[in-house]
């Protein structure tokens, strides 16, 4: 795959509006790690949103419980094409900040994407489900041209960031071994500003 193909190709991604339709069906799971009642939403984005689209890749995909009981769920996702290559750990986070439904100006609801302008809005298109979305997205077009990465990955997906990430450096010190990995990307929210 020549990096112009690689181009075209996530480029017919946005254009096409799969794009659109993968955040749209992310951003309709009501992910709000701070409510309690929707701590099941965040098994079934877990299970049902990215693990099915991750085994679709290839991976295998493991939903493990937070030490942490303040904590949400964390998915581990692997794809290992051979011992010996190089592997990247790429991390990012499933939950959102509360919708605050009532709040929106009309037009808008938390839970569906709407475009206007340049402008998309929706819980979770900035931070964080946009983000993975990209990322996922990248290593689909890779494969669907190329057949395979050339690399082993792993996905961790947490479900606590936006509460503080309860859990996180304890599940990430008890599987470090499952963890390891030669390059770390972390895709977390915007940085407007580069000293940020």
């Amino acid at each position: 795959m020549t990096r112009s193909l690689a181009i075209e190709a996530i480029e017919r991604y946005f254009d096409d509006d799969s794009f659109f339709s993968d955040l749209e069906r992310r951003v309709g799971y009501r992910t709000e790690s701070q409510e309690p009642a929707q701590r099941p939403e965040l098994y079934r984005y877990l299970e049902q949103e990215m693990s099915g689209y991750l085994v679709e890749l290839g991976f295998s995909c493991h939903i493990e419980e937070n030490p942490d009981d303040n904590g949400g769920p964390f998915l581990i996702a692997e794809r290992i094409e051979a011992l010996g290559l190089p592997t990247v750990l790429s991390y990012g986070h499933g939950d959102v900040v509360r919708g605050y439904d009532d709040q929106w100006r009309e037009g808008l609801n938390p839970w569906s994407v709407t475009r206007e302008s340049d402008r998309w809005y929706g819980r979770g298109t900035a931070d964080n489900k946009g983000q993975h979305t990209i990322n996922l997205a990248a290593l689909r077009t890779v494969l669907a041209q190329r057949g395979s990465l050339g690399f082993n990955i792993k996905v961790l997906i947490e479900t606590g960031e936006e509460r503080g990430s309860p859990g996180l450096r304890e599940f990430c010190q008890c599987n470090a071994d499952r963890l390891a990995a030669d390059v770390f990307i972390a895709s977390d929210g915007p940085r407007l500003a580069p000293h940020r």
